[in-house]
Formats: structure tokens, C-alpha cells, sequence
């Protein structure tokens, strides 16, 4: 009986170290598997695509925007340039719509100017054609064969560019002699006028005996709406 005693106690009492070892393993086996899925949901967290607010999905997302703003404004300025420099081309090119007078544009007439003596006389040139054109500068005058063009009076230059409109005048005195006894004059029945700009010339012949010229004292003044006092008078 007490064998019998002695050995139901080594049964139980190794039945129990049993049991203990094999809770142990299996709280290790749980623990492996907690750490298992911890690092599995690790793998999923870090494999995961950024949702927009993460920290790197808004500077990535920022920094395209900004490029693109920054390209956008750079365009849109570019296109601003090319607008305003179209609108200056443009504006450039309507001022210079205005082509210079020709001899098929303005009809051009003499006549003496007070007297006697006749010492000035004056050039009218009258816009005949159905556009505005400018008269440039002052005319070139050749009054007797052999010289050049007559000098101009600076002090008759107008303040504007004298643009003529259809049908509107504009003048040029001319002076000739300073109407002295003892002058060296020679008589002019007919000269020329050129314009300005490859204008053309014209052929025009002075009134009754002609007009009596020094060519040492000839000059011309510029064409001009109107003749001023003082601008013109030399």
C-alpha cells in the first residue's frame, strides 16, 4: 500500500511538471505569434502608401504646386511681355503710318512774296490726294543751274511735323536777294523744288520776268502750317 502510495505521488507530481511545461511553451508559441503579427502590421504600415497631410505626401504634393505656380507665372508674364511689346510694335507702327508727301501726293505753287523789290517768295504745297501724308523738313530748293540746294533757316523749323490732310496746305518762304541797287542778281524764270523723304521734284516757273536771285544770299525756310511772325523773317 505504501508503494502503491509513493508512485501515485511521482505520477502526480510529474504530471504536474508536464503541465507546467507545456503551458510555458505555449505562452512562448503566443508570444511568437503576437510578435509575428506586430511585425507583419509593421511591414503593412511601412509598405503603405503616404494618404495626403503625412508629412511626406504634403511636400511632395507642395513642392509640384509650387513648380507649377512658379512655371504658371512665369508663362503668364512671358504673355504679358509679348502683349505689351505686340501693343508697342503696334502703336510703333501706326505712328509710322504716315508716309512722307510725294509730288503725286501735293501740288506745289510759287508766288512773290510783298514788293517791290521782290525779295521773298512764297512756296505753297497743297495736299491733293485722298490721304494724309507728311511734308518733311524744308523743301530743296535749286534756284539757279550750277548750285546746290539752298540752306535751310533754322529758326523757322515748326515745334510739330507739318502732316498734311487732304486738301490742307502748307507754306515755305524762300528768300532771294536782300533787294540792294548794287546786288549781283540774275534773273530765274523757272527752278526746282524737291521734297523730302525721295519725294520727287517739281519743275516750277517763276511769275512774269522771273525773280531777280543772289545766289550768295538765297536761303529757304521750312514748310509750316502757317507763315509766323518772326520764325519767318529773314
Amino acid at each position: 500500500m505504501r508503494k502503491l502510495a509513493n508512485r501515485t505521488a511521482v505520477h502526480a507530481v510529474a504530471a504536474t511538471a508536464v503541465l507546467a511545461l507545456a503551458l510555458t511553451a505555449c505562452g512562448e508559441d503566443g508570444k511568437d505569434d503576437k510578435s509575428s503579427g506586430a511585425a507583419a502590421d509593421t511591414s503593412k504600415t511601412a509598405s503603405a502608401p503616404a494618404k495626403p497631410g503625412q508629412e511626406d505626401g504634403t511636400e511632395g504634393s507642395g513642392d509640384a504646386k509650387g513648380d507649377a505656380g512658379v512655371e504658371s507665372a512665369k508663362g503668364s508674364g512671358a504673355g504679358t511681355s509679348a502683349a505689351k511689346s505686340t501693343g508697342a510694335a503696334k502703336s510703333s507702327t501706326g505712328s509710322a503710318a504716315v508716309a512722307a508727301c510725294t509730288t503725286k501726293d501735293v501740288k506745289i505753287t510759287t508766288a512773290a512774296q510783298d514788293g517791290p523789290p521782290v525779295t521773298h517768295m512764297l512756296l505753297t504745297a497743297k495736299n491733293t490726294s485722298s490721304r494724309k501724308c507728311e511734308l518733311k523738313g524744308y523743301p530743296l530748293v535749286h534756284l539757279q543751274e550750277g548750285q546746290g540746294e539752298l540752306a535751310p533757316v533754322a529758326k523757322s523749323k515748326p515745334p510739330v511735323p507739318v502732316v498734311l490732310n487732304p486738301g490742307a496746305p502748307a507754306y515755305a518762304l524762300v528768300k532771294m536777294s536782300d533787294g540792294g541797287m548794287d546786288e549781283d542778281v540774275e534773273p530765274v524764270l523757272g527752278f526746282s523744288v524737291s521734297l523730302q523723304g525721295n519725294g520727287g521734284m517739281a519743275i516750277l516757273k517763276a511769275p512774269g520776268a522771273g525773280y531777280a536771285v543772289d545766289g550768295k544770299k538765297a536761303v529757304t525756310g521750312y514748310w509750316t502750317y502757317e507763315l509766323a511772325n518772326g520764325r519767318d523773317d529773314f
